[in-house]
């Protein structure tokens, strides 16, 4: 709220107050600005340092959707506030120690109060508070993180906590309520700050108990939830009972009806069922938590200290029960079942079965490309279509082909090479071979391959890879549809540089701080410049991500030209190798659009999915 030149009350005015039912208990420390008119204010109580901003040119109705509110204060008691103009407060029993931005309302509420200089602490992560972070204003998703991963850099974590510290007494904390915000319905909010804009309302109402928290613009929070210790990044919707606490929500997430505790989920989580629970996770972003799904750290395991990682996209469905600790590779997806050992699941784009019968555990590497085009299709374009943020502050990378995953399928390529040769060891009464890239076609009938020793699953019974060379084949045309894809957009059909390849190898490392891929060198010189006091405040570490995200682009062509060379075993490709990538990415192309044909026909095709309609008219109307 910028600076107002305040006045004292006059006498007329204190008479006019009075008689409309407002008391104070000193009216010397009652201030206004130029333009205030006591008829807007009725049946007041007012304590301690209370400031009134007027604007004669602010419209003198407040409309919350349907409703026009009269612009005032009524029925309310405010203790050291600062109310901006054209507000409406109506019928708050308390209000205490908040600076209340331009056009806000403030509804039936029994107490709204904030103590700026007590820091919130959060516990994500990890239930023993081994991780905590304080949540201060003008804090990013990805700063939580880097505060919370990297604790073994000692000399960063006191760094960002005494800059926290600095930021909560500049003021960064909690008393405060942005421009346009509304809270309605509400019992109790303490220690809460409410960012909020003209642009990017916030919107809480019918709430319960909100505490020690930061909002960030664009927030809905409604029907009932009880939050605290919490983090929330731009445009997140809490609703419809939620428990929440020490946890860190990323940006467009909806989270509702369920228990999260202990966690940080990156943007684009959804989790909204009235059974599931999330305790002690980092879930990556891009995620769905489904009904049933009991994700938690001393209930799926021995002690609190547990914890759980999913990469991009984890998806467990229907009642997965998941034993801490566990880590998943991106977009794994998980079937219904309950989950007895503890897992460590390297493949990406996986469909992971425990399948009882058989006392085994089950993964068909590539899963989502080679039988749910249509839905992994589906996610390119969904996430950046719902992003519905004004700032977009907290950088995101919302493709599913990005160098972090193109790294995990290089990898699983790898992983599937070295099993399927010792499984052709083992059939061949142990003669030595070297199947290379021969190995699609040389396995491609094999319906699985047993692996064990190699630590996917935390048991002495047998793990199954389904599906090994035809898996092992996905994993390089998805390799080649995302170099090809991010190196045509760049270059069209002119050959890349060869100079791409030269200098520095390929960076394998590549590190989501809340959304934005930042390769492992830029993350350790960002740690650096953390602890040596060159970034010394959130601002010049936003700062220095912006750098580092504007910088991204080109890293990223440098590296999908550089897997080109790694599939090709070359140092660079020349015109008769990058000939043969057009002809396959083309053929790729093909295969992609045919199968989001095919894996969509599927469901319209299916008899049990037509009977509840009609026609195939009625059919298409609904669902088109």
């Amino acid at each position: 709220m910028e600076n107002r030149q305040y006045r004292l009350l006059e006498a007329g005015e204190i008479e006019t107050l009075e008689r409309l039912g407002n008391r104070a208990r000193d009216w010397n420390r009652v201030m206004v600005t130029e333009g205030f008119c006591p008829d807007m204010m009725r049946g007041n109580t007012l304590w301690g340092d209370v400031r009134i901003e007027c604007d004669a040119s602010a419209p003198a109705l407040l409309k919350d959707g349907i409703v026009e509110w009269p612009v005032g204060i009524e029925n309310s008691t405010l203790k050291d506030c600062t109310i901006g103009d054209g507000c409406v407060v109506r019928n708050v029993r308390m209000l205490c120690g908040y600076t209340v931005g331009r056009g806000c309302l403030l509804s039936n509420i029994d107490e709204m109060c904030a103590d700026s200089d007590t820091p919130a602490w959060l516990e994500p992560m990890n239930e023993c508070g081994g991780r905590r972070v304080m949540a201060v204003g003008g804090m990013r998703v990805g700063d939580a993180y880097l505060w919370a991963r990297f604790r073994d850099h000692r000399g960063m974590v006191e760094r960002l906590e005494s800059l926290s510290l600095k930021a909560l007494k500049g003021g960064s904390g909690y008393g405060t309520v942005g421009d346009g915000a509304v809270v309605k319905n509400c019992k109790e909010i303490r220690n809460v700050r409410i960012e909020s804009t003209a642009e990017a309302p916030t919107r809480i109402y019918d709430c319960i108990a909100l505490t020690d928290g930061v909002i960030s613009p664009g927030c809905t929070l409604e029907f009932g939830i009880i939050a605290q210790r919490f983090l929330l990044g731009e445009n997140v919707k809490l609703e419809y009972g939620l428990r929440l606490n020490d946890s860190v929500v990323g940006d467009n997430s909806t989270v509702a009806r369920c228990e999260m505790g202990n966690s940080r989920v990156f943007p684009a989580h959804e989790q909204h069922h009235n059974n599931s629970f999330l305790i002690a996770g980092l879930i990556m972003g891009q995620s769905n938590i489904a009904a049933g799904g009991t994700l938690g750290s001393n209930h799926n395991g021995r002690t609190a200290d547990n914890e759980m990682a999913g990469g991009r996209g984890f998806w467990p469905g229907l009642c997965v029960s998941v034993k801490h600790s566990s880590r998943f590779a991106s977009y794994c997806l998980l079937s219904k079942a309950d989950y007895p050992h503890e897992l460590n699941i390297t493949l990406p784009f996986a469909l992971v079965n425990n399948n009882t019968a058989k006392n085994r555990l089950e993964v068909m590497p590539a899963y989502w490309w080679m039988y749910n085009m249509y839905a992994l299709n589906r996610n390119i374009k969904k996430f950046a279509k719902r992003d519905k943020r004004v700032y977009k502050a907290q950088h995101i990378e919302f493709d599913p082909f990005a160098p972090d995953t193109a790294e995990e399928m290089l990898l699983g390529r790898g992983l599937l090479k070295m099993w399927t040769e010792k499984a052709y060891q083992e059939s061949n009464g142990g003669a030595q071979c070297d199947l290379g890239e021969g190995l699609a076609k040389s396995v491609g009938e094999l319906p699985h391959i047993e692996v064990r020793g190699y630590g996917m699953e935390h048991s002495h019974r047998p793990t199954v890879i389904l599906k090994p060379g035809a898996a092992y084949k996905a994993y390089e045309e998805m390799l080649i549809y995302y170099a090809m894809r991010v190196l045509t957009e760049r270059y069209g059909d002119a050959m890349p540089p060869k100079e791409l390849n030269e200098g520095d190898a390929r960076v394998q490392w590549w590190i989501n701080i809340g959304g934005q891929l930042v390769t492992k060198p830029d993350a350790d010189r960002l740690i650096a410049d953390i602890e040596s006091g060159e970034l010394d405040s959130w601002e010049a570490i936003h700062c220095r991500m912006d750098q580092l995200w504007e910088a991204y682009p080109e890293q990223k062509v440098r590296h999908a030209y550089q897997v080109l060379c790694e599939l090709s075993q070359r140092k660079a490709l020349d015109e008769r190798e990058w000939a043969r990538y057009q002809v396959r990415y083309a053929q790729i192309q093909q295969y992609v659009e045919d199968q989001k044909t095919i894996t969509r026909k599927k469901d319209d095709d299916n008899e049990f999915r037509q009977m509840t309609y009609w026609n195939s008219e009625e059919m298409r109307a609904v669902l088109e």
